[in-house]
């Protein structure tokens, strides 16, 4: 009996198992029972060179499930950023894993699309290239070549492919394996594999090969309700040529900007088109291929064009969406919203905001977003409250302050007895042309023999000349670096003592060096805790990465300094 019984349970539990087994295979079947109808492959290229691939893929059945697309190996090197959602919702974003094999074929550079159930029959996948896929030609500036896939690879045949190449306006077909910026394909097979290149002109400066590192935008409300804006632009250069000038674009309803470099000094800025809004910023330190620069851009937003009618008394609101126009790739972008002092936050700014600072007078917001593009482009809701008795707060309080003063200084005064000698302050020596021209020409001297030294170790190290005639080269570049640094030392001091703007250059100078000493100590410091093992390769990179950014920017600011002065002396 108990046998009988036992079997029947092991029986039954088998049949559970095999109709189960039975429905989740017939699940899955019809999970990727679905054609995909067409694609539509549109390569676009940014204006700062970089690689928009946009695949928005129809298919004949949701294609719930695991989805893989990919391209050959070699752009997948390049690829900074992927991203999925639904073509007609790009805020419903699905899960992609990178560097995933696309099934047994090998060559290939392959991306999972996780699609909900349910997922819409059309959605789309974006990719971001790095612009070393655009070569400029070295004799026409105005030529370039563009290596990029034509087609996606599917595990799948597609129906349909349209392929597009969007460039700028006005670029001219030239040649290239296609026949033309738009192409068709018809039955495109499972597992294509193509790599193209395509070469265009386009009008001059259209197309600048460089990196934007960041664009931090500090977004200022006063108590009148105007709306100031900063945006810092820190930039490499990627081409093989300087870069002179960096075309911006600014947002709808601006007034026309003013641009400074990162001395704080006044630069150029030109009006070059009206839509999208584009300016062209001189550079007055030119960024050489591999070298970074920053500037500055200073405009106001018309207040009329984005408030919100409120109905409570005491508070405004302001809806501005944050780069909308951009026509280039961002590493990272950052909005901080400032309020006048008094004015307090109703709501959150934006959803998902980095974080709100509690200020002892006003609230502030900040925003950041990595591997940023137009598409990304997000909305700013601004609502706050504010009392217009805030207004007089400075005044009051600078009035306060001189009567404190006032009164202190007289009380002082009335018990001082002593009589007050007064103490006429020397004049500054004046400075001559000469002097300012061998400082420059000393400091130029000095930078050439320290970078002398660095391609001396360099070469010690790898063994390209004897360690004892390293020493003797060393010794005798050392000595010359010491008294370069005795004269400028007294010419440092003469310039400080001129007073003025002399002054404050030779303040900037000090601490330009000072920084370039600190982050050299602080890289010989983390070389040798990375050959001791001590902290991981990652760490050992993100740090060197900052260090030669502090470098860059303490050698740019000592260019600048060095510039300034050369142009006094002719």
């Amino acid at each position: 009996m108990k046998k009988s019984v036992l079997a029947l349970t092991v029986l039954a539990i088998m049949m559970v198992v095999f109709f189960t087994s039975i429905a989740n295979f017939k699940a899955v079947m019809a999970a990727t029972d679905y054609d995909i109808t067409r694609v539509d492959h549109t390569v676009k290229v940014l204006s700062n060179g970089f690689v928009l691939i946009n695949d928005t893929v129809t298919t004949s059945a949701s294609a719930s499930g695991p989805f893989l697309i990919g391209f050959p190996y070699k752009y997948g090197l390049k690829m900074l950023h992927c991203i999925a959602y639904g073509t007609s919702d790009r805020s419903s974003v699905y899960p992609v894993t990178l560097n995933v094999p696309l099934e047994n074929h090998v060559g290939f550079y392959g991306v999972r699309v996780d699609l909900p159930d349910g997922a819409p029959q059309a959605f789309t996948v974006e990719f971001i290239l790095s612009n070393s896929l655009l070569t400029q030609d070295s004799q026409n500036a105005t030529v370039f070549t563009l290596d990029f896939p034509a087609y996606p690879s599917f595990t799948k045949a597609a129906a349909l492919c349209k392929g597009l190449v969007s460039l700028p306006l006005g670029a001219t077909y030239v040649r290239g394996t296609l026949g033309a910026f738009n192409y068709t394909a018809d039955n495109l097979a499972a597992f294509s594999y193509n790599a193209s290149e395509v070469t265009f002109a386009s009008a001059e400066n259209t197309i600048q090969l460089f990196e934007i590192k960041q664009l931090e935008r500090q977004m200022t409300v006063n108590e009148f309700g105007d709306i100031g804006i900063s945006d810092s632009y820190y930039i490499t250069n990627n081409a093989q040529s300087t870069m002179v000038s960096v075309d911006v674009i600014l947002p709808r309803n601006s007034t026309v900007p003013t641009a400074k470099n990162q001395l704080g000094l006044p630069t150029q800025i030109l009006l070059i088109d009206s839509n999208p809004i584009k300016y062209r910023v001189d550079l007055t330190l030119r960024a050489d291929p591999g070298k970074s620069s920053e500037f500055i851009v200073l405009y106001s937003l018309d207040k009329n064009a984005y408030s919100t009618p409120q109905n409570e008394a005491g508070k405004s609101a302001y809806k501005i969406t944050q780069f909308d126009d951009l026509t280039y790739y961002v590493d990272q972008v950052s909005v901080t919203l400032s309020l006048p002092e008094g004015a307090k936050l109703s709501s959150r700014p934006v959803t998902g905001f980095y974080g709100v600072g509690k200020g002892p007078f006003a609230d502030e917001a900040t925003v950041q977003k990595q591997d940023f593009v137009w598409l990304d482009s997000f909305p700013v809701e601004i609502v706050y409250e504010y009392n217009p008795v805030w207004t007089a707060f400075r005044p009051t309080l600078w009035v306060w302050s001189i009567a404190l003063v006032g009164c202190a200084i007289f009380a002082v005064s009335r018990r001082l007895n002593a009589s007050v000698t007064v103490i006429v302050p020397s004049r500054g020596a004046r400075l001559r042309p000469e002097n300012l021209k061998t400082f420059v020409d000393s400091c130029e001297e000095k930078m050439k023999i320290l970078a002398e030294i660095d391609a001396l170790e360099a070469r010690v190290q790898k063994g390209k000349i004897p360690r004892r005639r390293y020493k003797v080269q060393k010794k005798t570049l050392e000595m010359r670096v010491d008294t370069l640094s005795r004269n400028l030392g007294g010419l440092k001091e003469s310039m400080r003592s001129a007073g003025g703007h002399y002054a404050d250059l030779m303040r900037q100078f000090d601490v330009a060096e000072t920084e370039i000493n600190d982050v050299e100590a602080n890289i010989k410091n983390i070389e040798a805790r990375q050959n001791r093992g001590e902290i991981t390769l990652e760490l050992y990179r993100n740090r060197m990465e900052e260090y030669r950014h502090r470098k860059e920017k303490a050698e740019t600011m000592i260019d600048g300094i060095l510039l300034r002065l050369r142009e006094e002396t002719r």
